[in-house]
């Protein structure tokens, strides 16, 4: 007789029907399946994290995939795993990532698990078999993606990177201030304001950025420097359009993007002061973009459902097209500030930087490479509605930008 163990593998390969099997399930005494089922949650979780996948991405794909209570079978999971580890040898992001899911252990024993989630969510036993069983298959479908965060257990300092815990050279004192500009930016109701603010924010970021590249011009660079890469989520609805708007952002910050609609998220290769000013911009340009279209778009209802939905798709569209524009304008303002000195701080030797610049660009479409020898050129998004297109292009234009970007 086939152990329970075999009897989950067997589900979840596909090799038995998911009702006959969850029904094998049911009438298998607690004692020998809760053990078995949540040692298999276990082992699949921890094989996802040597195969690249981080906390919180697998909690997106299950979000999109599955039902809510199973990401927080993903949260629980990402606890049980990180208390083998010590802390000295989980990576940082690791745990900023297992902070932002909130991952604790609440249950008392691993063998009561499932009894207890069941009070939790007051749901029967059969519901949470049905609930564990199914996630378990979600979870094998996902494929092995680059390891961008080393898993716990092997955190090392990363070559080319300066800080044990990998982090950005960005100082956190600057990251903290470019945060708080651009909350300041997206909760005014003033568009002033909002510019004035999200304006200072990348000037900060700009000029660091520059002033890195200029210190490589100038010799002054001992370190050795690579770029490097980050999954950013991308979340639903209109995915493509919203990684549009990623994309505009990352080209305009010399970063690079690769979607990949079917995970739930776009790799952004570049260094990483500039793919954190491409991930903090992104975001808040996304919540000004929300606000702007809630305020403009047409009455809902069945009847202007299709209508609703033609306005969005495209004043995203629109609003990512018109950002990318200005964002070029704004990049190409700034650099010729760093080369002649306008920004006061003395400039630099187009001579020197240029090359620079080109050099550090070809080392991220390297790096891109590498990670993903194939790619394919995604299709444009329909433009359906004159009015979303005319609304998202003057959305854009209202945007928090400064005159003069990265």
């Amino acid at each position: 007789m086939a152990s329970v163990r075999e009897r989950i593998r067997a589900v979840v390969t596909g090799a038995v029907g998911y009702e006959s099997g969850l029904d094998a399930l049911t009438v298998t005494p607690s004692t020998e399946v809760d053990p078995a089922l949540v040692g298999a949650l276990h082992e699949a979780l921890a094989g996802l994290w040597r195969r690249g996948w981080q906390p919180v991405e697998v909690h997106r794909v299950v979000a999109r995939r599955g039902q809510p209570q199973q990401t927080e079978l993903v949260t629980d999971g990402v606890a049980a795993y990180l208390r083998g580890f010590d802390r000295s040898t989980v990576d940082q992001r690791w745990l900023a990532q297992v902070e932002t899911l909130g991952a604790r252990i609440w249950w008392s024993d691993d063998t009561g698990y499932l009894d207890q989630l069941a009070a939790r969510w007051r749901l029967d036993r059969v519901a949470v078999l049905d609930l564990v069983l199914s996630l378990l298959g979600i979870l094998a479908e996902l494929p092995p993606v680059e390891v961008l965060v080393p898993p716990p257990g092997s955190a090392v300092t990363p070559a080319g990177r300066p800080g044990a815990d990998g982090s950005s050279r960005v100082d956190t004192r600057l990251l903290d201030r470019v945060r708080a500009l651009l909350a300041k930016a997206e909760s005014t109701t003033f568009p002033a304001e909002a510019e004035a603010y999200t304006a200072k924010a990348q000037e900060l970021v700009s000029r660091h950025s520059l002033d890195e590249a200029l210190l490589v011009a100038r010799g002054g660079e001992t370190a050795t420097v690579v770029p490097f890469a980050r999954r950013i989520g991308v979340d639903h609805p209109y995915e493509s359009e919203k990684a549009s708007l990623l994309d505009a952002v990352a080209r305009a910050n010399r970063c690079h993007t690769v979607w990949s609609p079917e995970l739930a998220f776009s790799t952004v290769f570049g260094f990483d002061a500039d793919i954190d000013a491409v991930d903090l911009l992104y975001t808040s340009l996304l919540v000004q973009a929300h606000r702007a279209m809630a305020r403009d778009e047409p009455p809902g209802g069945k009847a202007g459902r299709a209508r609703l939905k033609a306005f969005r798709q495209s004043f995203l569209v629109a609003f990512a097209v018109r950002i990318g524009e200005r964002l070029a304008a704004a990049a190409r303002a700034a650099l010729e500030q760093a080369t002649t000195g306008d920004d006061g701080a003395g400039g630099g030797d187009p001579a020197d930087l240029l090359p620079v610049l080109a050099s550090r660009d070809e080392q991220v479409r390297e790096t891109m490479r590498r990670i993903f020898p194939r790619t394919v050129r995604a299709r444009g998004s329909r433009v359906d509605s004159r009015e979303g297109w005319e609304s998202g292009r003057a959305a854009a234009d209202r945007a928090a930008l400064p005159e003069s970007g990265r």
